[in-house]
């Protein structure tokens, strides 16, 4: 939420949640207001705890059911928001076609926040491998469409009790 606050956006701004399926992010979205929210998960189960879970207020969510690879955007939006789905394609064609979608979808000036494992977090995810990124590999992947705001890493703490070591990536469309 960091972002979207300093970041200014208008409450009707075009917001998508990339893997956000069972995210709270939509939940602070609609606390604050924002009237153009989309969450797309490839697990319907997961959409489907989220809609329990807001209740009436899922009505003011679009919800979409897909592999981000496939994702055929209905509209340009002003602000991608990714937590960790683009760190589970790991052959070079799924991230071509992640970077490739995002490229097209996102307006002008329009923002795009990553978060990935960094070189220092783990190689698997949910029995899953997964590709990890630094500050220079991530920021080449996008250089082409996008600038480069900020890079920071975050460790993060599981219900495990184990530390998960993230790099988050804020890039502005060119």
């Amino acid at each position: 939420m960091e972002f979207v606050e300093l970041f200014n956006l208008p409450l009707t701004a075009n917001i998508i949640d990339i893997g956000g399926g069972d995210s709270h992010f939509v939940d602070t979205l609609i606390d604050k207001g924002y009237q153009n929210i989309w969450v797309l998960d490839i697990s319907a189960r997961a959409i489907e705890r989220a809609k329990q879970r807001l209740g009436a207020r899922a009505s003011k969510v679009h919800w979409i059911v897909s592999d981000i690879t496939e994702f055929e955007p209905p509209v340009k939006f002003d602000f991608w928001h990714d937590r960790a789905a683009f760190h589970f394609l790991t052959t070079e064609d799924k991230i071509y076609k992640y970077v490739s979608i995002a490229e097209d979808a996102i307006k002008e000036n329009g923002y795009l926040i990553l978060g990935t494992f960094s070189e220092n977090g783990p190689k698997k995810c949910s029995g899953l491998d997964i590709k990890q990124y630094s500050e220079a590999s991530m920021s080449a992947r996008f250089e082409i469409a996008f600038d480069r705001i900020e890079c920071i890493q975050e460790e993060h703490t599981t219900p495990f009790n184990t530390i998960q070591n993230f790099l988050f990536c804020s890039f502005r469309k060119k």
